[in-house]
């Protein structure tokens, strides 16, 4: 599999050069689609003139060149080939020569620790974590301030990683962060790595200083390696009692949320970094820690999708966001059992028949209390596959999760086509990573 999608990655350029299925030029967060078939072209019509009567001479004519014989009109037509077959999708042919066991190692997007059960922080990858990358190639690595020590160290780290996953699989990984500002900056926090320091999104308040900051963040990351930034966080803080989002939300106005959350993904995407929304259905209307246990929203079930919470996300959805991040919130109203990460009636709400969003889903942490005192890991990953998800986000124990999706994959009870179906976006997202 590895030469043939290595092959396919030479093509990925092209792909994103000339997308033929791009999103509208007012659509600030173009997704890449396959290519189209072109137009069969507009073939001339075929006229003859009709040859002139012959009539018997009264008298010797003159001596005269003999006119060319009209050429004769076809009576049948032979068919006209034409450009109606669909163009080959490599993508495609990429998803077709991956294994199930493959395919299902690029849901997951792992701390690099839960690989090996190392205690310690890792910063440069060693012999057991290239054993267990071997096992397992997960599709995506979470980089925490602990793995990140300076830029040297962190390009390094970085680097490294990508090659391993580029020899192992012949596809880019996605290398992620938690790049918020204020206090959630992995690396602005961090003196040693010497940019500038970004702050809280409560302090920004116009579209142009969210733009700004976006550039500012995705610059420096993707000059260390990351490709994918866990921001903006989309929340509205809507309930006062929130001490999961206070600052790091840009305030209590969805539609000032929803412009300066949108400004500051467009500076991400600027520079190469894919944004990620969060924390799908909203945080900020919660009380309670969901890293702690159960996180609990209220939305009116007749019309969820009024919610002031939910704007943002339904917008970022509409105008061809990237990446959403679902998040470990219960709403009774529409699922009492489960939080939106598993739940089918909450993501319904961005993949359900009116609103189609074929950007990615990923799930936030598998390892926080609200998924891990309810749900084993095995039994997280499964029920997160089927609600709609197609990255699953630092589970506890990567390798039950993604043996718990083979599994039940063999067993029928999540359909090959629904793993294909998340494989062909994560495809499609990394195509656009290629340089």
């Amino acid at each position: 599999m590895k030469r043939s999608i290595c092959a396919l990655l030479l093509i990925f350029p092209l792909i994103l050069l000339c997308p033929a299925g791009c999103a509208e030029p007012d659509s600030p967060f173009p997704i890449a689609e396959t290519a189209q078939s072109a137009a069969p072209p507009t073939l001339p019509q075929l006229t003859a003139a009709p040859p002139e009567p012959t009539r018997a001479p009264t008298e010797p004519a003159a001596e005269t060149v003999p006119a060319e014989p009209p050429a004769p009109v076809p009576t049948t037509c032979e068919p006209v080939p034409s450009s109606t077959e669909p163009e080959a999708d490599p993508l495609k042919e990429a998803l077709a020569e991956m294994t199930l066991e493959e395919k299902a190692a690029q849901l997951l997007v792992v701390k690099p620790e839960s690989m090996t059960g190392r205690d310690s922080y890792l910063t440069k990858p060693d012999a057991a974590f290239g054993a267990a990358f071997d096992r397992l190639p997960v599709g995506g690595v979470l980089l925490l301030g602990g793995n990140l020590k300076n830029p040297a160290q962190t390009k390094a780290l970085l680097a490294e990683l990508q090659s391993m996953s580029r020899e192992r699989t012949g596809l880019p990984l996605f290398l992620c962060v938690d790049e918020e500002g204020g206090s959630v900056a992995r690396i602005s926090g961090n003196a040693a790595f010497g940019v500038p320091k970004i702050p809280a999104m409560s302090t920004v308040h116009d579209t142009e200083t969210a733009r700004e900051l976006g550039r500012t963040m995705g610059a420096y990351l993707r000059e260390l390696g990351f490709n994918v930034d866990f921001a903006p966080c989309a929340d509205v803080l809507t309930n006062p009692a929130n001490r999961v989002v206070r600052d790091r939300s840009f305030g209590s106005d969805p539609g000032r949320v929803t412009e300066l959350a949108g400004a500051l993904a467009e500076g991400l995407l600027e520079e190469g970094v894919l944004p990620c929304w969060k924390h799908f259905p909203g945080h900020g209307g919660t009380a309670e820690d969901s890293h702690k246990g159960f996180a609990v929203l209220h939305l009116d079930r007749s019309a969820p999708e009024e919610a002031p919470e939910l704007r943002p996300f339904l917008a970022a959805a509409a105008e061809g966001a990237p990446m959403i991040m679902t998040g470990h919130i219960t709403v009774p109203e529409l699922d009492p059992e489960r939080p939106a990460s598993l739940s089918p009636a909450l993501l319904s709400l961005l993949r359900g028949p009116e609103r189609r969003y074929d950007g990615l889903l990923i799930t936030d942490a598998l390892g926080m209390g609200a998924v891990t005192e309810s749900f084993g890991p095995g039994e997280a990953a499964v029920l997160a596959v089927l609600a709609g998800n197609d990255l699953l986000l630092a589970p506890d124990d990567p390798e039950t999760a993604w043996r718990a999706i083979v599994d039940a994959v063999r067993d029928g009870t999540i359909p090959e086509e629904r793993i294909d179906e998340s494989v062909y976006r994560i495809l499609q997202a990394k195509s656009r990573l290629q340089k």
